[in-house]
């Protein structure tokens, strides 16, 4: 007989810091919601999020275009630590790295679970298609959102509008 421990997957049996570098890589999603620039408020110490993305980041895709040369292109980029994950307060609600942290097990979206990398965009959890590349965007303020910084919503399919039956007039019609 096997035991349970054996079958679990890697993240419900191995801690963050013991974690192989392919274990812990594995865990990004690839939403792209941490490379969005966040602003705080130097008063309150608030997180405002915005929709721009790092230079780097495709936007189409939220895959960054140079991620083993990022720290030389851009410095203010961090490689995310099992020590740091819990200090940083402005990681998704849905982050992996946040979720196991906290104790809490991954959304059901997720690629590890689903097996398919577009679950992530399917579940509404992904900034692809919903940010603009800093290299493109103005001031940061001009572009506050709050969707980063929540639990991911599947996005509601466009409704099918029913074209309103029309009926023309002329002048001439009585």
């Amino acid at each position: 007989m096997t035991s349970p421990s054996s079958t679990a997957p890697f993240w419900e049996t191995t801690p963050l810091q013991e974690m192989t570098t392919a274990e812990w890589e594995s865990l990004c999603d690839g939403c792209g919601r941490c490379c969005l620039h966040k602003l705080r408020d130097e008063d309150t110490d608030e997180i405002h999020y915005t929709s721009v993305a790092c230079r780097l980041l495709d936007v189409s895709d939220c895959r960054c275009t140079d991620y083993p040369h990022r720290h030389r292109k851009v410095q203010d980029c961090i490689t995310l630590t099992p020590a740091m994950v819990s200090e940083l307060d402005w990681l998704p609600p849905d982050c992996a790295y946040r979720r196991l942290s906290e104790g809490r097990s991954l959304p059901t979206w997720h690629p590890l679970i689903t097996g398919n990398p577009e679950s992530v965009i399917e579940a509404g959890a992904s900034a692809a298609g919903r940010c603009i590349s800093e290299r493109q965007a103005g001031a940061l303020e001009d572009y506050l959102v709050a969707w980063p910084g929540q639990p991911a919503k599947k996005p509601k399919k466009p409704s099918a509008h029913k074209r309103p039956s029309v009926r023309h007039i002329r002048a001439d019609t009585p």
